[in-house]
Order: C-alpha cells, then sequence, then structure tokens
C-alpha cells in the first residue's frame, strides 16, 4: 500500500486523471508479455514531462516505493511486472518525436515512441534506423532501450545499443542527468549511456534519447533457401559469413515453426521442409547482386533443395512478415507458449539446435526452433500448458540445460530478451559471482534504496551449477 501522504504528494504531481489506483487500472498492468508472471501494481502513473518523473521518483525515494517504468509490455522476460507492488511509471504522454536533424544524422525522442513511427519518420526523409524487434510496431524506444532489443536487422547493423548516442535519465534521487550527444567522438570519463542501455529500469528513468541515423540502403533483395536437414542449413550459416558476406537478415526456422507460420499467415511456405532460411542483403545494386548470387551458391553446395528469390518488395515483406508472426504462429497451438532466446558462436548453431532438439526429446516437450541464426540468437519455444504441473517442471528443467548448453558452446543466457525476473537465476552461470558482485555495487551506488525495479537481474536464489566452459 502506498502512503496517504505519498498519494496525497503524487496527485499533486501529476493530478487525478494520471494517477490510478482502482483494482481495474492496477489490474492491467499487473502482467507483461511474459507467461506465469502476475503481480499487481499500488498505482499507476502518468507523467507529463520530465519535471514531473524527477518529482514521482524524489517521493518514492522517500517514501522507499518501487518504481517501473513500463512502455507497451511486449517484453519476454518479466522486465515490466511489478514483482514487489509500487508504482508502474507509464509514458503515454512523452510519445513525441523531437527532432529529426539531417545535419548530424540523428533522431530525437521520448520514450513513449512507438518504433514503428521511428522507422516511418526517418525513412520518409531518406534515412534508416535499423533497429527492429519483433514487436516494432507496438513496442517503444523506451522499453527498446531498457531491453536493448535485438531484431532481424541485428546481424549486418546490430542491435539498439548501437544506435544509442545520448540520453536523459532520472536517477534514483530525482537528479536529472544527460549522457553522451550528437558527438561522433566522445571519451569524457565513463561511457554512462551505454551503462543505461539494457539496464531494465533498475538504475534510472529514461526520458529522452537522441538516436543515430544512416542514409537508406539503396536496394534490397531476398531469397529463401530450403533444406531437408538441419545441419546443411547451420552450415550454410557459418559458410556464409566466412566468405566475408554479412547479410542484413539471416533467418532460421525449423520444420514445427514453419507448418505453424504458414497455417497463421498462408502465404505459401513449404511446409515439407525440415529447415528454412530467409536471407536478405541491401546495398548498391551491383554488390547486392552480387553477394545474393554468391549466397545462392553457397546454399546449393551446402544441400539446400530449393533457393528462391523474392520476385516483389511485396512478396518479400510478405516473407519478412511471416517471419515476424513465429511467434503469434505458435501461440494459437497451446494456451501457453514460453519464448526464450539463447545465444551461441554462429559455428556452433548446428550443435546448439541439435541439443535443443534432444532436450526436448528427453523431457518430452514441444520446442519448436526459429531466430536470427546469422548472430547466433535462436529462440526455443515451448508449446505447453500452464495447467499442466508436471508438464511444467519439466519444461523449467529443460530450458535450464538449454542455457547451460549455450554457455558451454561459448554462448549466453540471453541475447536480447533480458533477464528480468525470468533469467536472474541463471545470470550466474554467465557472470560467476564476482561478476553479479561488481553489478550490484553500480546498483547499489545508484540506487541504493532499492526502488528502480527492484527484483529484476539479481536473483534471490542463483542456481548452483558448474557448468564447463569452452
Amino acid at each position: 500500500m502506498i502512503d496517504t501522504k505519498a498519494k496525497r504528494q503524487f496527485l499533486k504531481i501529476v493530478g487525478p486523471e494520471n494517477y490510478d489506483d482502482s483494482s481495474a487500472g492496477r489490474l492491467v498492468y499487473s502482467y507483461d508479455a511474459t507467461p506465469q508472471f502476475q503481480s499487481m501494481p499500488d498505482a499507476v502513473i502518468s507523467p507529463r514531462n520530465k519535471e514531473e518523473i524527477s518529482a514521482i521518483v524524489k517521493v518514492c525515494n522517500e517514501y522507499k516505493i518501487p518504481i517501473v517504468p513500463r512502455g507497451s509490455g511486449t517484453n519476454l522476460c518479466a522486465g515490466t511486472c511489478p514483482t514487489e507492488g509500487g508504482v508502474v511509471l507509464l509514458f503515454k504522454h512523452l510519445n513525441k518525436i523531437l527532432e529529426i536533424d539531417e545535419e548530424n544524422l540523428t533522431i530525437t525522442v521520448q520514450p513513449g515512441v512507438i518504433t514503428q513511427e521511428v522507422t516511418n519518420a526517418v525513412e520518409a526523409k531518406g534515412l534508416f534506423y535499423p533497429p527492429d524487434p519483433g514487436s516494432m510496431k507496438i513496442s517503444t524506444i523506451g522499453g527498446n532501450i531498457n531491453e536493448n532489443s535485438g531484431g532481424l536487422r541485428g546481424l549486418k547493423y546490430g542491435v539498439t545499443r548501437d544506435y544509442v548516442m545520448g540520453l536523459e535519465v532520472v536517477l534514483a534521487n530525482g537528479e536529472i542527468i544527460k549522457t553522451g550527444g550528437k558527438l561522433a567522438k566522445d571519451v569524457a570519463g565513463y561511457d554512462l549511456t551505454r551503462l543505461f542501455v539494457g539496464s531494465e529500469g533498475t538504475l534510472g528513468i529514461i526520458t529522452e534519447a537522441i538516436l543515430k541515423l544512416i542514409p537508406m540502403p539503396e536496394t534490397k533483395e531476398t531469397i529463401l533457401a530450403l533444406y531437408q536437414d538441419l545441419d546443411s542449413a547451420a552450415k550454410s550459416v557459418s559458410k556464409i559469413i566466412a566468405s566475408k558476406i554479412i547479410p542484413i537478415t539471416l533467418e532460421f526456422l525449423d520444420q514445427p515453426t514453419l507448418e505453424a507460420v504458414e497455417a497463421f499467415a498462408k502465404i505459401g511456405l513449404p511446409t515439407d521442409a525440415k529447415a528454412v532460411l530467409l536471407i536478405e542483403q541491401d546495398g548498391p545494386a551491383e554488390i547486392v547482386k552480387r553477394d545474393i548470387e554468391r549466397i545462392i551458391k553457397i546454399c546449393k553446395e551446402e544441400n539446400a533443395v530449393s533457393v528462391k528469390s523474392a520476385e516483389s518488395e511485396e512478396e518479400a515483406e510478405s516473407l519478412r512478415t511471416a517471419r515476424r508472426a513465429a511467434l503469434s504462429a505458435l501461440a494459437r497451438m497451446k494456451p501457453t507458449t514460453i519464448l526464450e532466446d539463447a545465444t551461441v558462436p554462429r559455428s556452433e548453431i548446428a550443435n546448439m539446435v541439435k541439443a535443443i532438439g534432444e532436450i526436448a526429446q528427453k523431457y518430452d516437450l514441444n520446442i519448436c526452433t526459429f531466430g536470427h541464426a546469422g548472430d547466433g540468437n535462436l529462440h526455443p519455444t515451448c508449446l505447453t500448458d500452464v495447467r499442466n504441473t508436471d508438464e511444467i517442471e519439466r519444461v523449467e528443467k529443460a530450458f535450464e540445460e538449454i542455457f547451460e548448453k549455450a554457455i558451454e558452446l561459448g554462448g549466453t543466457i540471453t541475447g536480447e530478451h533480458g533477464v528480468g525476473v525470468m533469467k536472474a537465476p541463471y545470470l550466474e552461470m554467465k557472470l560467476g559471482a564476482a561478476g553479479i558482485a561488481a553489478m550490484q555495487a553500480i546498483k547499489t551506488g545508484l540506487d541504493p534504496n532499492n526502488i528502480m525495479n527492484p527484483g529484476k537481474m539479481f536473483a534471490k536464489d542463483s542456481r548452483k551449477r558448474v557448468v564447463v566452459s569452452k
């Protein structure tokens, strides 16, 4: 419960129209897109500007009220689930594009701007913002920054972190700081900008961001390669990269995922293939033509049974849309869909896919696998039913083994979904006790009262497993 004095102060700051502690209002923000996590906040507050955010944070710090910044709630690690109650902070009023600077190739935005709106605004000026999370039509830039979101174009262009040049942040004591800026070079002090990106709201509240833009690529070409075995598809991925070709997109879908996507999208995908690679390249026309020809040759050398080029941009877009719909397609099949991500060096993709299959068989589970094969980021997705407690226990054991295998192969427990609550018990597998202690020192230094999204990143009980690293 929020102290009566604190509530009066919140109402004075934002007005009654922007403060909601009703049961219905709180229920809406008691969960995000992560299965099996739900917890009621004590209130939902919608500030109108950074000054109001600063004032809210000062009240929270005084009364030690947890504060959870929330975008559209599309994250998959329970990062915006208010597991310790407190205040959920919404950014529906801070949803403006403040500036597109064509001279410095930057866009300055508030955290509530939808990712797709940024893409549309800059492309209208012949510019390009590459990060493209699967939820880009509804996710917000603030959420993308907090989770360091990836996407289909991450192989060639990188992730959200690579495009955040500067931030305005409200710290846990209510002070407002600015980091970075519109600078090509800046080595003054610690790189605080990168520290806040991917911090999941545990260090501060982002109120403004300066994002890097690049010129729009001249052309793009898309191909679909079909395989009758997973190894050949994985070997094609490694060989394409080893040939010094970096496609914009290099996506993988196994047969169960392909079947689900086709049933959902109905665009004529060949469901008899055991694996599919969706590959795109962009850039100057002559380079795209050369790269695509070489990629087609490599795929055929690695036993692709078919390699087909999209005949139009409409067809290419339908393929991209189908890939983005993989989670939605799979979610139709069972009451509960648990989508995870584990990343390995791309040379280990075949071993990782094989291991996922073996683990699924061991625990008698239906696990489909798709993901960003070009950067080694796979999404094993379990179709289950949360009401089946025995199966859910097997699901948890299976994913723990999947994470252990990823680390054994030189990978990590998450490539783009974040840690939140979901992955917190496994973080020590990746970082070790000393790494966790270093992170906790930063957290305590910036947020001594632990009001910023508490319960995320740091698990109460870490898994004590011995993992052999390569």
